[in-house]
C-alpha cells in the first residue's frame, strides 16, 4: 500500500541542528514535537531530524557548508492575541533580529512572520478608512501591536 504525497518544509542548518531543535522546543513548548532523529555522525553531531511546529512538518539537516537562510522565504505564525504574539516575538528576536511589519529572524537565520490574528480585523475592515489607517500603522511597526492598528 502506498502512502499519500506529503509536503514538508526542509531546513538546512549549518552544523547547528541540535541547537535549533532545543531553541524551537523551548520557544514552542508542547506545540513542538520531535518525531524522529537520524543517527549522529562520527563527530557526535545530529545529521537529520523530523519535527512539527503547530502541526506543520519539517525536516532539519545539520550538515555544515550549506547556503545561508534569507528572508525570501519565511515561516508565518498567526497568533491568538497580543500576549502570545509578544511571547513568540521576544523569543525569536532575543538572539535574532527584528524586521518590519512582524517579520523577524531567529538566531539560526530562519525568517519568521509573527502576526496576531486580530490584526486582520483592522487590515481587512470593510470600512476603507479603518483599513487604510491599519495598513499605514502596520508599515511603521516592527512588532505588531494590535492596539496601534486602530484610532
Amino acid at each position: 500500500m502506498s502512502k499519500p504525497t506529503q509536503l514538508r518544509t526542509f531546513l538546512w542548518f549549518n552544523n547547528n541542528l541540535e541547537e535549533a531543535l532545543d531553541f524551537y522546543s523551548q520557544t514552542f513548548g508542547d506545540q513542538f514535537v520531535l518525531q524522529s532523529s537520524g543517527r549522529p555522525e562520527a563527530d557526535g553531531k545530529l545529521m537529520t531530524a523530523e519535527y512539527t511546529i503547530y502541526g506543520h512538518q519539517f525536516v532539519g539537516m545539520g550538515w555544515p557548508g550549506g547556503p545561508i537562510f534569507n528572508p525570501s522565504i519565511s515561516l508565518s505564525i498567526s497568533c491568538d492575541g497580543q500576549e502570545e504574539s509578544d511571547r513568540l516575538w521576544d523569543a525569536i528576536t532575543k538572539d535574532g533580529q527584528e524586521g518590519q511589519c512582524g517579520w523577524c529572524v531567529d538566531a539560526f537565520g530562519v525568517s519568521w512572520q509573527v502576526s496576531p490574528q486580530q490584526m486582520g480585523d483592522y487590515l481587512n475592515s470593510p470600512d476603507p478608512e479603518v483599513s487604510a489607517y491599519a495598513w499605514a500603522q502596520m508599515r511603521n511597526m516592527k512588532r505588531i501591536v494590535i492596539a496601534d492598528l486602530h484610532k
